[in-house]
């Protein structure tokens, strides 16, 4: 029988909200949710920047982080990404999503902090919040929609890099970046195919 592979969503929120990329299909993936937030009720509740209490080393075949290492301070968006590499099979990867902050900065210089950018389930999404984090949510008592930095395409893919992973592919797509980091044994071919498939095209020439 084959082994279900295991991805850490890591920082999953709401299990109604933060779905899994369609990367990873129920049928050959088994989801452990892990968030800071108790109230969101993760399998697992705890900080991106100390998974060993709760994970043994080389026990996921990915991570996936959507919108969630934004929330983090600076200095502890390293720890996170070691985090995700120590957990992580020698052909695992990890797959990143988060604010593109050179975007974010160029909206809020083209049209001031309160432009209404899109409109989304929670309501209007203007540069002040995709910078800082949702302010009405904030407002109403979830300090945990806060964001406390922000990351780069060039800063994200050197502190994966930092981090232990192999390569390490960015991509800005519209408001947000993405990473994929490989680690040593990782197909990169499969995976990149796999991405495509799901809409997420990483090849040079997709940019």
């Amino acid at each position: 029988m084959t082994r279900a592979k295991r991805v850490l969503n890591a920082g999953s929120g709401p299990k109604s909200t933060r779905r899994l990329s369609g990367l990873f299909d129920a049928a050959g993936w088994q989801e452990i949710r892990f968030d800071v937030d108790p109230m969101v009720q993760p399998d697992v509740v705890g900080s991106m920047t100390n998974l060993r209490t709760h994970f043994e080393v080389r026990s996921f075949d990915a991570v996936w982080s959507s919108h969630s290492l934004e929330h983090l301070h600076s200095h502890e968006i390293p720890l996170a990404l070691t985090e995700f590499q120590r957990i992580l099979r020698p052909d695992g990867y990890a797959l990143i999503t988060c604010p593109d902050l050179e975007t974010v900065m160029s909206l809020f210089l083209e049209h001031g902090s309160d432009h209404v950018v899109y409109r989304s389930a929670v309501g209007p999404i203007t540069p002040l919040d995709m910078m800082f984090g949702h302010s009405p949510s904030i407002a109403s008592g979830n300090v945990h929609m806060a964001h406390n930095s922000g990351l780069t395409s060039a800063r994200l893919g050197d502190l994966l890099l930092r981090a232990g992973f192999t390569e390490a592919i960015t991509k800005r797509q519209g408001f947000d970046l993405w990473a994929l980091a490989l680690m040593e044994n990782a197909d990169r071919n499969a995976i990149m195919r796999r991405l495509q498939a799901v809409g997420l095209d990483f090849s040079e020439d997709s940019a």
